[in-house]
């Protein structure tokens, strides 16, 4: 069931609530998943069938400003935001409600983008109640290129802010706006299969459509990625964490999220090569099977513990 929450300003944000279990008895527990920049939920329905499938009911949401939830930019295609508190600020308003009369262990999960704030989120321990673990899927730590410093970076974009409107895009996305540029598909997954499945999506559903991030976004982003690198921020994560990374994404960074695997009080951390890109739950069945096979015994650990 898709619904519309609104976020306590009013904001409307785009929710779906997956199919319960199937049988009697009541769901083993729940996950909430958040998606990725330029993400829709529609990506990762595949997925949250396998969750539902192993006995967890599954929700999603779109972030503020894009997807299905509406735009904070200068066009339709852009994705724009001033900075990342107003996203944790959601999360945190949407865990809370979500939340609510659920039993057994609740547990949040993001990818990319996603999986970065729902790391900031457990760090700056906003979340109540306290998710019984987190599942990141190749967090976003820090971006290509890597050899340039985070302090480097929002250095770099707060004069790019200053210099225009920050709502314009910081990269080109393709000739004709809208479009999924060429090359763009090596860079997510080796599945032709799930990833032409996106763009059926968009031409199903315009309004999911999103482009190149804008100046303001890459320093909120910058910004954001500062805070979560600095050494004590993650020792606050107390919860079990499962991290899902690979040495072949050219988006994120593995050693950034190496490093918060090395920092993190409980985590499971599986990477891969060069067999997968940075989708790993789109990636082709070898690694997209090895993944959620991973994922689901850290489940199984919460469920039976």
């Amino acid at each position: 069931m898709e619904r519309v929450w609104p976020a306590p300003d009013g904001h409307p944000v785009r929710v779906i609530d997956w199919p319960a279990p199937a049988g009697e008895g009541a769901a083993r527990g729940h996950i909430l998943f958040l998606p990725g920049r330029g993400d829709a939920y529609e990506k990762y329905l595949e997925t949250f069938d396998h969750w539902r499938l192993q006995g967890w009911q599954v929700s999603a949401a779109d972030w503020r400003g894009q997807a299905g939830s509406g735009r904070l930019g200068a066009d339709p295609v852009t994705g724009h935001i001033d900075d990342f508190g107003i996203w944790i600020a959601d999360l945190a308003a949407l865990w809370s409600d979500w939340a609510a009369g659920k039993s057994g262990p609740l547990v949040l999960a993001g990818h990319s983008m996603g999986g970065h704030l729902v790391l900031r989120a457990a760090a700056d321990g906003v979340l109540s109640p306290a998710p019984a673990a987190l599942i990141l899927s190749a967090p976003m730590l820090d971006v290509a290129p890597y050899w340039v410093p985070l302090w480097l970076k929002e250095t770099l974009a707060r004069a790019m802010v200053r210099a225009g409107d920050p709502r314009r895009p910081a990269w080109k996305w393709s000739e004709k706006p809208g479009e999924l540029p060429q090359g763009r598909g090596a860079l997510l997954t080796h599945d032709p299969a799930r990833y032409s499945d996106e763009a059926w999506w968009r031409a199903a559903r315009p309004e999911l459509v999103m482009g190149p991030g804008s100046w303001g976004w890459v320093a909120a982003a910058s910004r954001s990625m500062r805070h979560l690198a600095q050494r004590s921020i993650l020792a606050k994560v107390t919860m079990p964490v499962m991290l899902l990374s690979t040495r072949g994404d050219r988006l994120v960074s593995p050693p950034a999220i190496r490093r918060a695997a090395a920092r993190l009080p409980q985590v499971t951390f599986l990477q891969f090569g060069p067999e997968a890109a940075h989708e790993i739950l789109r990636e082709a069945d070898p690694v997209r099977n090895k993944a959620l096979a991973a994922i689901d015994g850290f489940l199984d650990g919460l469920v039976n513990a």
